[in-house]
């Protein structure tokens, strides 16, 4: 009985092996340009292009039809969205699971809506490819994972918050306050939504807090699936950190993709974690 992952692209994550597995593109969209979430991307370029193109930007989910052509001919899947309290990724790949299972008598389909985006995402992925190898049946997998996610967060640190605030994000008078004299703002997703927390001046004190913050939520070692936008050493440093009090820890770095560098924007981390 085959079994097939499939993630829209705010999962950061376009190549999952070990398992039949496909990517969904999200979209940024300026006055000037598309930009299509997949490996295509020059994410640096599409940073800078954005940062200096006047006028509104935004982003589109993927539609039906991209979710019922990225289940292909799997008899399980596991679909895994982007927060549905700021996207309408999750509704779309909910109609195509109807379309999909309707179409082919036997299937399955499991959308789950991660509430989050980025690492955590990741977390949920890595945790169905194992219950996958386990040779756990799907309505097994259904129960444990939605189990797992209990125990799953995410925190972020921004130094600007323009994107956020100019799609209905966040508030735009906190957006103000990050970048002006070094301020990072360190938050994380409650319930769905993107929760600014402290407002730091400086990256090694964010850094600090980032971890403090991780602890104070349930992390005591686990995994830990970092991802930045072009901002290697933060990674760095956070992973450090982890390592130094928790080496047992799994902690890996990533990059963000298009959608999660378009909200995250130069210098974001975007950090999914294991809590007890």
């Amino acid at each position: 009985m085959s079994f097939k992952i499939v993630s829209d692209s705010s999962s950061n994550v376009l190549e999952f092996p070990g398992i039949d597995f496909e990517s969904v593109p999200l979209k940024i969209i300026t006055a000037k340009k598309e930009y299509v979430d997949d490996e295509n991307l020059d994410i640096e370029a599409m940073v800078e292009e954005i940062r200096e193109t006047k006028g509104k930007s935004g982003t589109s989910c993927p539609n039906i039809g991209d979710w019922l052509r990225a289940f292909g001919e799997a008899e399980n899947i596991f679909a895994i969205t982007i927060t549905s309290k700021l996207s309408g990724s999750y509704a779309s790949a909910v109609e195509a699971a109807k379309i999909y299972e309707d179409a082919h008598p036997g299937t399955k389909v499991f959308v789950i809506d991660s509430l989050s985006t980025g690492g955590e995402m990741q977390l949920i992925m890595e945790y169905i490819r194992e219950l996958v190898f386990g040779n756990e049946t799907f309505e097994s997998i259904k129960e444990k994972v939605v189990s797992y996610m209990k125990k799953t967060k995410l925190l972020f640190s921004l130094r600007s918050l323009t994107n956020l605030a100019r799609n209905g994000r966040v508030n735009p008078a906190v957006a103000k306050i990050a970048g002006v004299l070094g301020i990072r703002v360190l938050g994380a997703a409650t319930e769905g939504v993107l929760d600014p927390l402290h407002k730091i001046r400086g990256e090694a004190k964010t850094m600090e807090m980032m971890f403090e913050e991780m602890k104070k939520r349930g992390f005591c070692g686990g995994k830990v699936r970092i991802d930045h936008c072009l901002n290697p050493e933060s990674a760095e440093m956070l992973k450090e950190k982890i390592l130094a009090q928790f080496p047992q820890s799994d902690v890996a770095i990533g990059k963000n993709g298009a959608l999660c560098s378009f909200y995250a924007e130069k210098g974001g981390l975007i950090v999914g974690y294991e809590s007890v």
